[in-house]
């Protein structure tokens, strides 16, 4: 009983952890964040002046969900990131609980999988907890509006974790094509599945 408990909190998401008051919602206005990228660097939002939005996503090394959806990221940055709309990857697990989501295993990863996209690292856990993320993954799309961004959708990146052969609803493509054909986003939450986030204690 105790496995089982402990697979539930590590996998599945229970968790003691209340999302801030004050955190993303859609419709919020989002900041601007630095975080270090793979290869050393700091990455901002505001160093893609020609993108119309972002795709972000909270994701790690270790999580079976976050695994189960890594090419449909890599495919999600591929369609949309010449559209306008790139995909940002912030890993926001604590690594010292969480060895295989260490920096030196996010380089890793990003190699192994040949990651088109910048996978930031979120040390003070201070970005996921603005967005509201409880879990990896857990997608944002923001859009540029005049010189603010604003979030438009939060959530799963489809209704289909484990196969993308039998995925029913693209919620992230449908939300994009909708922003990209200047409509309104139909969906604009489902609930993210994955596992949660790895908080410092």
């Amino acid at each position: 009983m105790k496995k089982l408990f402990l697979f539930l909190v590590t996998v599945l998401g229970i968790s003691s952890y209340t999302v801030a008051a004050d955190a993303y919602t859609i419709g919020s206005p989002v900041a601007d964040f630095k975080l270090k990228n793979i290869d050393g660097k700091e990455v901002s939002m505001s160093d893609y002046p020609d993108a119309k939005g972002f795709i972000i996503t909270f994701t790690c090394n270790h999580c079976p969900y976050a695994k189960a959806y890594e090419d449909r990221t890599i495919a999600l940055n591929k369609k949309y990131a010449g559209k306008g709309y790139p995909v940002i990857a912030i890993n926001p697990n604590d690594a010292e609980q969480y060895p295989d989501d260490n920096y030196d295993n996010m380089k890793l990863r990003s190699n192994e999988k040949n990651f088109t996209f910048p996978y930031l690292v979120d040390a003070t856990q201070e970005v996921a907890k603005q967005f509201g993320a409880i879990k990896t993954p857990h997608i944002y799309i923001v859009q540029k509006e005049g010189k603010s961004l604003t979030v438009k959708y939060i959530g799963a990146i489809d209704d289909n974790w484990e196969n993308p052969e039998t995925v029913n609803q693209k919620y992230v493509e449908d939300a994009v094509n909708a922003l990209l054909a200047k409509k309104e986003v139909e969906t604009k939450t489902t609930k993210a599945i994955g596992c949660s986030i790895k908080w410092k204690k």
